[in-house]
């Protein structure tokens, strides 16, 4: 089992409640168990235009391989109704690999760390928040970082307090199937598909109890 981090964004729809569902939907996943979950954030695009994102981190632990944890935040994404008609396009939920275990990867399709994680408000502050002695490898401590993105506009929003994720936890050594609020029908959960197999675009984003 690896600990990894994800960084969860979005800035289209209803992105708050987005987000919420999709740390749902991957804690209801076999392969994967969320350890903690930061603050909601409202954050300033970062060489894009449109509006602002709203972001999260999650601490996870889990089974899978970087490439198959991949394809299944890409299958998440498009679950959720997640396009790509350019770079930095405006986004109904966007998931990347912040930092899996110790482990330095590069990929055409996957560097870990992620790239621009040292230089991200909206990365470092989350992760900071649900564990201080958090590292970047082949950076330093994620805590010692801070100071050079004080200049990018980041604002807590709420707690994000998610009773849906509350009862997962509670239901520990049971069956997560058996956990109502989220329709995870669309979500391909062997974390194996490759992106382009996941759910078509324009599904309906999951519904939960999230408040």
């Amino acid at each position: 089992m690896t600990v990894a981090y994800l960084g969860l964004g979005a800035n289209l729809g209803d992105a708050r409640q987005s987000l919420k569902d999709a740390v749902v939907c991957l804690a209801q996943q076999q392969t994967i168990t969320v350890l903690a979950k930061s603050s909601l954030y409202r954050t300033a695009p970062i060489d894009a235009q449109g509006d602002d994102y709203y972001n999260l981190v999650v601490k996870i632990e889990t089974s899978l391989s970087p490439h198959s944890l991949l394809g299944l935040c890409h299958s998440i994404e498009h679950h959720f109704g997640r396009e790509r008609p350019f770079r930095n396009a405006p986004r109904t939920l966007d998931i990347d690999i912040v930092l899996f275990g110790d482990e330095r990867f590069d990929a055409p399709d996957l560097v870990i760390p992620h790239p621009r994680a040292a230089e991200r408000a909206f990365v470092l502050v989350p992760l900071v928040e649900i564990d201080v002695d958090a590292t970047i490898p082949g950076v330093g401590p994620a805590q010692a970082l801070l100071s050079a993105v004080a200049d990018q506009r980041i604002e807590k929003v709420q707690t994000c307090r998610c009773m849906a994720l509350d009862k997962l936890r509670a239901k520990a050594g049971g069956s997560r199937d058996d956990t109502s609020g989220v329709d995870t029908s669309g979500v391909d959960t062997s974390g194996g598909t490759p992106p382009g197999n996941a759910s078509p675009h324009g599904a309906e984003p999951a519904k939960s109890g999230c408040q």
